[in-house]
Parts: structure tokens; sequence; C-alpha cells
């Protein structure tokens, strides 16, 4: 199974302010939507209050509350346990989409990066783990005006396949 860490990320690696949006690109909507339509999403529990469930996806939400729950929304309480729920139910893609500590906590396990490079400096408090070209690679770029879509792959240890 592949598990893709999909975020649109500000040239100084904000992704919100930890309450909302800080930008608003409908072509990356559109990407997302397409992209994620029929696979499964792992949210930490404020993102998914903030964003709610998105039709045509299954949702696992992480959260250390163990009271939490929703209504057609699956519950992990670790980003691994949320990856292996994927793995169990036959998912051929696993998207983790945020917030920001849910991306810090999946990184290791991620196959994949699918970013939206937002060419702006909003000094949000939410930020992205730092992708490093020792760690990733980029494998593929497209170019817009006031942001890119960016995919990248994991950088291989010598003697991994």
């Amino acid at each position: 199974m592949q598990v893709i860490a999909i975020a649109a990320v500000a040239d100084d690696g904000s992704i919100g302010s930890g309450e909302d949006m800080l930008w608003h690109i409908p072509e990356d909507f559109r990407r997302f939507k397409r992209v994620t339509m029929g696979h499964t999403l792992v949210f930490g529990r404020r993102t998914f209050e903030q964003i709610g469930r998105l039709p045509g996806r299954r949702h696992i939400v992480c959260t250390r509350d163990r009271s939490w729950s929703a209504q057609g929304v699956d519950v992990a309480h670790s980003v691994p346990r949320a990856v292996e729920m994927a793995r169990q139910a036959g998912e051929q893609i696993c998207y983790i989409a945020g917030g920001a500590q849910i991306y810090a906590d999946a990184l290791g396990l991620c196959t994949g990066l699918d970013i939206t490079e937002v060419h702006r400096r909003p000094g949000g408090a939410a930020r992205f783990p730092q992708i490093t070209p020792d760690s990733w690679r980029e494998v593929s770029r497209q170019r817009h005006e006031g942001f890119d879509f960016v995919q990248y792959l994991p950088v291989r240890a010598a003697g991994e396949d």
C-alpha cells in the first residue's frame, strides 16, 4: 500500500494558522479531490473538525481522546494504527492529510509526498516537516502561477530496493 502525505505548503513551511487555512487555491482543491477520491484520508482530530467529512473517501481520524467519535468516521489513536487500519481494509493508497503533528508522525511511514508548493510566506503557526534532499527526491513538478504541484519519493539507502 502506498502511504502519501498530501499537503499545501508555503515557501516558509507553513500549512495553516492552527485554526484556519492561509490561502484559497481552487486548482489545489480540485486536484486534492481528484487524487484522493475513493481512497482513505488520515486526519488529526482538529484538522478533521475544521474540514469535515469529504464525500467519496474513507476517513480515519487520529486522536488521543479515547471518547471522541463522529458518524461515518473510523478512529485511531496513532498514525501507525491508522495506516494499519487502511492496510487491513485492502486500501491501495492511504493519504495523510494533516495537520502538522500528524504529518510529523507519519513522515517516516510515507512512500511519497504530494505537495502543493505555495509561493507565499504567511508565517503560519502550523508547519509541514522539512523536506530535505537527503531524504526525499523530487520526481515531478507542474508549475502554475503562484504555486507548483510537486511529487517526491523517498531517497533509498544503498542496497535498498
